[in-house]
């Protein structure tokens, strides 16, 4: 049983020997998802003021690129250290300090005047937010029964999308009422009362509340557990095959909506069909909406008929045909656009069962560390696509400006997008060698 300030005010023997509530369960869980919720916020929030970012700093599409993608570095580089550190120390703790780092680093972003500050601020971010996801299913090992872990997965990333949402046409209207900088100052006052009820109320085990647990019946967290130190365990769990391939695999599926929705998906759609940001906005918006309804089917899927490579793959698929039917089918009505981009934004909810997959693949005490491996795969492409893009939109730029901002056309754009298509291949390669898991926990 977990000791000192997680455990409960009242002793374990005054509470029956069962299971918690599913509403209880539910509670901690959801209250542990709200760091990956901002997390998501401030992932896609560039896309919609990409041109007060750029008037701002003084930048050109790279310059904002590598802006946009500084929340990546760290958030990539960070993913063992907190999966190692989930393991170790416990989610609720991972997820409290990571809170007061990004209220910190809003902070920071919001009022910099120089490029360099504003960077330190979303780099500052990105690590901070970057065991959100992985903590919040640790969590759910715990609290929630194992079957439906892949639809907890699905429902995770509907809340985080929830978060990315908000950060489009919502985001748009309050920049054009408050300003940016207002507005990224408010976000980093809710953040550090996120901290806070974090602290307070989210609990790493059941035990702490007198309940059975779901977990390892071995507490890993327990000093007396036995079980392997951090860095073993981070070596272990690259002894299994799967564990090398789906932290490769979803790299250019997730890259590429990340990279698209999150940040060059406006300008794109003003350059192809004239939208202004906030029409453009809550198209990216829809787009990831589906990606959330995706995995929520994907995951249900997956769960009812006991495969998990297969749905993987179809997805994979998918998207990378949708996104090659979206950018290069000339003259393409915008009703039939709409349409390719919800199919690949649902497709894209494939890749989320690798999170039930990769955990599944490798011992159950060792799920935090494979789930921050894989939570890296997944926003290892964003870091790199995003940049990337921006310098083949430069290198291609007709030398128009307005306002002293680059304006970029449609043949730009299909360039630097031909990127996200041959990763997304790659992806799909990566997939067919996996080991199928049948949803059975290795042991």
């Amino acid at each position: 049983m977990i000791k000192g300030p997680s455990a409960s005010i009242l002793p374990a023997a005054h509470f029956p020997e069962k299971y918690p509530p599913i509403g209880l369960a539910l509670s901690i869980w959801g209250l542990g998802t709200i760091l990956y919720v901002i997390g998501f916020y401030q992932r896609v929030a560039p896309a919609v003021m990409t041109s007060e970012l750029m008037a701002a700093f003084g930048i050109s599409a790279a310059g904002l690129g590598n802006l946009a993608a500084s929340y990546y570095y760290t958030y990539v580089a960070m993913q063992i250290p907190t999966g190692l550190l989930i393991d170790s120390w416990g989610a609720r703790k991972v997820l409290t300090f990571g809170g007061l780092v990004a209220a910190a680093g809003t902070f920071i972003f919001s009022l910099s005047s120089t490029l360099v500050g504003a960077n330190i601020g979303r780099a500052l971010i990105g690590g901070a937010v970057a065991g959100g996801f992985v903590a919040a299913l640790k969590i759910a090992n715990y609290w929630l029964v194992p079957r439906v872990f892949a639809i907890i997965v699905g429902l995770s990333l509907l809340l985080g999308v929830i978060g990315a949402v908000t950060a489009g046409a919502p985001l748009r209207l309050l920049i054009d009422f408050l300003g940016w900088r207002q507005s990224f100052f408010a976000l980093g006052i809710v953040t550090l009362i996120v901290a806070g009820a974090t602290w307070i109320f989210v609990r790493d085990d059941p035990s702490s509340r007198g309940y059975l647990s779901y977990g390892p019946k071995e507490d890993h967290l327990a000093p007396a557990s036995g079980s392997l130190s951090p860095f073993s365990g981070f070596r272990h769990i690259f002894r299994f095959r799967n564990t090398w391939l789906l932290a490769l695999a979803p790299g250019g599926v997730i890259g590429s909506i990340l990279s698209f929705a999150g940040l060059w998906g406006v300008p794109f759609l003003k350059a192809r069909f004239d939208l202004n940001a906030i029409s453009g906005a809550a198209v990216c918006s829809m787009m990831m909406v589906c990606w959330a309804l995706g995995a929520l089917v994907f995951g249900t899927l997956s769960d009812r008929i006991g495969r998990r490579k297969p749905l993987y793959f179809v997805g994979c698929l998918a998207a990378t045909a949708g996104w090659a039917m979206i950018f290069f089918i000339p003259e393409i009505p915008f009703s039939i656009f709409l349409i390719l981009s919800a199919l690949t934004g649902l497709a894209t909810g494939g890749p989320i069962t690798g999170f039930a997959f990769i955990k599944e693949s490798v011992p159950q005490s060792l799920a935090g560390t494979a789930m921050g491996v894989y939570n890296m795969g997944m926003m290892i492409g964003t870091p790199i696509l995003q940049p990337v893009i921006g310098w083949i939109l430069d290198l291609t730029w007709s030398g128009e400006t307005l306002e002293g901002v680059r304006i970029y056309d449609l043949h730009s754009y299909q360039a630097g997008f031909a990127v996200m298509l041959v990763w997304s291949i790659l992806s799909c390669f990566a997939v067919l060698f996996t080991k199928e898991s049948h949803c059975r926990q290795a042991s």
